[in-house]
């Protein structure tokens, strides 16, 4: 390819500054060129988006397709060492994050009313509540306990399958095959195993529900005649996924980050309104969820570069969530920030569909934690936390915590 120069490079992906930094290379690729070309394991040649006005561009460009089935899958990203398909990967019925219009508003037409601002205020009492009986069964634990296990995974799994009508004793399935499908080290025929687990599972329930719909999101999709149980089960396989997943890795690195910044932490006990920023803050800084792939559908021109049809392009919300350009010293955790045009939720047509539900969640899983919990504390040193630097969304597998006093 024309732009080939010994510059190309490999996608770096060891978190190599820190616990909640990018990886060292991804910093200096974005200072040098913000759309810079990359070598995939297959040999053949891309680039990756590093710069915030670049990423923010591409993602509003519908020249920029998301469906799978006319660019590559990339497995060796996930799986490293793997062989690599050469062929586009088929497009999955109700997996609308991976199609581009008309496919994509048709779908996600159906989930707006289901998600509206203010659909999502009027459950925030109930969240409230969900989180304080959370809260209450965390106290009645001896220290130290894992605060993943029992708080940040536990809140969010408990709001969504509420939301969507999944019973929550099925969570344990659910939970285990959402973690196993996103490993990254791991064959392809293993990941599409924890996949066909979980859609085998929602394509039973939303088949109960078209037949016996109730109160929920996933029997009012049901009642739709034009969707097709397929199309249900990939659209309930992305919400349950998306919707516990994410808000709880936040929740765990989240807490992690603030017991990392005392500062920080005590700012916040000092002043609980400095909750709904303080969360805009933690989303921009950590990022969980970071790499996401566009294919160019013709030349396109962007950050001075331009990026021949057929391109595979790789954009970091995480390095363009730290650009300098965008936020002043932006590798501080600032609470006080106005973070708000952060990338975390994306941005354009694909912008997360649940993003006012995760800001709830968040806003009263913090507040209700730092209140109950004035002396929280991590059990272990910070450097004994696990991370998942092995899954595609980010975050630690277990927070070791302890406490002497618990409030109201």
């Amino acid at each position: 390819m024309s732009h080939a120069d010994p510059a190309t490079r490999a996608l770096p992906t060891e978190r190599d500054a820190g616990p909640f930094d990018p990886p060292r290379e991804i910093t200096r690729m974005r200072e040098a060129r913000p759309v810079s070309p990359l070598r995939f394991p297959d040999g053949h040649e891309g680039w990756i988006v590093t710069g915030y006005d670049e990423a923010r561009q591409l993602l509003a460009d519908s020249r920029f397709s998301s469906r799978q089935d006319i660019g590559i899958l990339h497995v060796p990203y996930e799986t490293p060492g793997m062989p690599v398909p050469t062929e586009p990967s088929p497009q999955v019925p109700g997996l609308f994050i991976a199609m581009d219009p008309p496919d994509h508003t048709r779908l996600r037409r159906k989930l707006t009313g289901a998600f509206t601002v203010k659909r999502m205020r009027r459950l925030e009492e109930h969240i409230a509540d969900v989180v304080e009986q959370q809260l209450d069964a965390l106290a009645r634990l001896a220290p130290p306990v894992d605060l993943v296990k029992e708080f940040a995974l536990p809140v969010p799994s408990l709001v969504i399958c509420e939301l969507l009508g999944v019973p929550y004793e099925d969570r344990d399935t659910f939970q285990t095959n959402s973690a196993r499908f996103l490993l990254k080290e791991q064959t392809l025929e293993e990941k599409m195993a924890a996949y066909g687990a979980m859609t085998a599972y929602l394509a039973e329930l939303v088949t109960r529900k078209r037949a016996e719909p109730g109160d929920d999101i996933l029997s009012d999709l049901a009642r739709h005649d034009d969707l097709t149980i397929e199309e249900l089960t990939g659209i309930a396989f992305l919400l349950l996924l998306a919707g516990h997943e994410t808000t709880a890795n936040m929740l765990g690195l989240g807490a992690f980050a603030l017991l990392e910044h005392p500062e920080q932490l005590a700012a916040l006990r000092a002043d609980p309104e400095l909750t709904p920023g303080a969360v805009e803050e933690l989303m921009r800084y950590l990022s969980v969820a970071d790499m996401f792939y566009r294919y160019a559908t013709e030349d396109i021109a962007l950050g001075g570069e331009t990026l021949p049809e057929g391109s595979t392009v790789v954009v970091s919300l995480l390095a363009a969530n730290r650009d300098p350009r965008r936020f002043d010293d932006p590798d501080a955790l600032d609470i006080r920030r106005n973070a708000r045009g952060h990338l975390s939720f994306g941005h354009g047509v694909h912008q997360c569909l649940g993003q006012q539900l995760a800001r709830i969640e968040m806003r009263a899983g913090f507040d209700g934690l730092l209140r109950r919990f004035p002396d929280l504390a991590l059990a272990v040193p910070a450097d004994e936390v696990r991370l998942r630097t092995d899954m595609n969304i980010y975050g630690v597998h277990a927070l070791p915590v302890t406490w002497t006093d618990t409030a109201r």
